[in-house]
This record gives structure tokens, sequence and C-alpha cells, in this order.
């Protein structure tokens, strides 16, 4: 593995480490995405307000397109 692995891998365990003693509820995958958008120059603030919002709407169901009885 090479060092600049082994640093990203390194980061990734300490955000995920740190996001499981806040309670954030991020799993690795989420977590490395957002880092990722991050690096790309995307607004951290931005990404936060993002995961508020969609923790805050209720989960589709697979029928959410019929219409209402």
């Amino acid at each position: 593995m090479t060092k600049a692995a082994r640093t990203a891998r390194d980061s990734l365990d300490l955000v995920f480490h740190m996001s499981n003693l806040l309670d954030a509820g991020l799993d690795r995958h989420t977590i490395s995405i957002l880092m990722a958008l991050c690096e790309m120059g995307v607004n951290p603030e931005s990404l936060a307000a993002v995961v508020k919002e969609l923790r805050r709407e209720p989960p589709h169901s697979p029928d959410s397109g019929a219409p209402p009885s």
C-alpha cells in the first residue's frame, strides 16, 4: 500500500471514529463520499445542510408514485 493510500485510509478511519463518538450516524461509505466532495471544493457547511435535510425527509415507500386513495 502506498503512503498516500495509507494516509487516505487513516484519515477515513479517524473521521469515522469521530462520527461514531458524535453519534452522527454516518457510515464509512457516506463519509468517504463527503470527504471526496470536500476535496473537490464543495463547501462542507453546504454538505452538512444537505445531510441534515435528507435525514428530515421521510423515507419514500416503493409505491410512492401511486395516487392517494
